[in-house]
């Protein structure tokens, strides 16, 4: 009997558990889901206590229990207003959920308590940042940098973001340069500075930024454009060729194709073509280029084909039956070139040029007075625009003449 009133005795002057003690041992281990249980019941016995719920709502926060852990913050500031602590971490909390409305006031207390440190600089001014002060979050991420005694590549990345938000690509570009020399996972952000000194219309020192990404297909293709576009087709063209090379879309074919033109590479820029005309057989205004590409070259059977198929993909184009009736009469397929004037001036009337061509077309054939008056009705439609052919149009008509007299 007297053993059992010893051990109540015991019990009855045991002191009680210090679980907010024992909660911080708890966080400190690295164990926030027993402190959590050790914090709640602390929560509980004081429940005016504003370090119990701070430290609770740590404990959630590390778990990621975010839903629960901000009005446990809120609580601690009810409880303790203008906490610097408490502050902090419900700013933090929130912009993790993306809430950087509902961060900004206590972040910018948090920063007022303590100016002169980096950490709450550095979340304000993200919270400034996700809201769409670009000025404010400068100001804070510059005091995050300068106050920060280890170099922070997140706080100059930052602040390289806000200048660039501000249309300020070259003083950007230092704190861009100096977040990926403290961090090589930044690197893209120099995509962003070649996007914007593209907006400021700095070329030269978006096209510099694209060429070191030799690796991405993007910038690749981008320099390509913007090489096109400054009328410096040579040095596209290696890019142009690898982007071919890489993604063989029809659009990239055509872009290579123009860059060959220019550059005076017609087979190259012609092969282009017909690889894209392969691809795309419908396409109306590629079989038309690739037929005027063909033309130049003298290639008038191949032309002919592309036309031909240019006018059956639109039967209604004037163009495309007018460059077929040419190409066929420089091929001497005269009987050709008429079918597709037929068809052309179906369509509405006829031009001198095409009057011209009718006119060599039935000479050609033999059809001497059809041809005279084709001749005939070139010369009064064209008004001195083409004199040689004129010229040429008199002296068929004189000849023919001629001849039909002499039968």
């Amino acid at each position: 009997m007297a053993s059992v009133v010893a051990l109540t005795l015991v019990l009855l002057f045991a002191p009680p558990q210090d679980f907010i003690a024992d909660g911080l041992k708890a966080l400190d281990a690295g164990q926030p889901a027993a402190a959590e249980t050790l914090l709640r019941q602390a929560v509980e016995a004081a429940p005016s206590d504003y370090f119990g719920h701070f430290n609770l709502a740590l404990a959630l926060s590390m778990q990621n229990k975010d839903a629960e852990a901000v009005p446990e913050f809120r609580k601690t500031l009810e409880l303790k207003p203008g906490l610097y602590e408490a502050d902090l971490n419900l700013g933090m909390v929130l912009l993790r959920d993306i809430k950087a409305a509902d961060a900004l006031p206590v972040l910018k207390e948090a920063a007022e308590a303590k100016p002169e440190l980096a950490r709450p600089n550095f979340y304000y001014a993200q919270a400034l940042f996700a809201a769409g002060d670009f000025a404010g979050a400068e100001l804070h991420y510059e005091t995050a940098v300068k106050a920060d005694p280890k170099p922070s590549a997140a706080a100059e990345l930052g602040l390289g973001q806000s200048l660039l938000k501000q249309a300020k690509p070259d003083a950007a570009a230092e704190h861009l340069r100096a977040a990926i020399a403290l961090d090589a996972r930044y690197r893209d952000s120099l995509l962003e500075l070649a996007a914007a000194y593209e907006k400021d219309r700095q070329l030269p020192a978006a096209i510099a930024i694209y060429r070191e990404f030799p690796d991405n297909p993007a910038a690749k293709q981008r320099l390509g454009e913007l090489l096109v576009a400054g009328n410096n087709f040579s040095a596209a063209i290696p890019e142009l060729e690898e982007r071919v090379k890489s993604a063989p879309s029809v659009s990239n074919r055509l872009a290579l194709a123009d860059a060959y033109t220019m550059t005076k590479q017609l087979p190259k820029a012609i092969e282009q073509m017909q690889l894209a005309a392969a691809s795309e057989p419908s396409n109306f205004e590629i079989r038309m280029n690739l037929g005027k590409a063909l033309r130049d070259q003298h290639q008038y059977p191949a032309a002919a084909q592309q036309f031909s198929a240019a006018a059956k993909l639109h039967p209604d184009s004037v163009p495309a039956w007018n460059e077929l009736a040419t190409v066929l009469v420089l091929d001497k397929n005269f009987t050709g070139a008429l079918n597709a004037l037929d068809h052309s001036k179906a369509l509405g009337k006829e031009t001198p040029g095409q009057l011209y061509f009718r006119a060599i077309s039935l000479d050609s054939l033999k059809a001497h007075q059809p041809a005279i008056d084709a001749y005939k009705q070139f010369l009064e439609g064209d008004g001195g625009k083409m004199p040689d052919q004129e010229f040429m149009a008199r002296q068929r008509i004189r000849i023919i003449e001629s001849e039909m007299k002499r039968r």
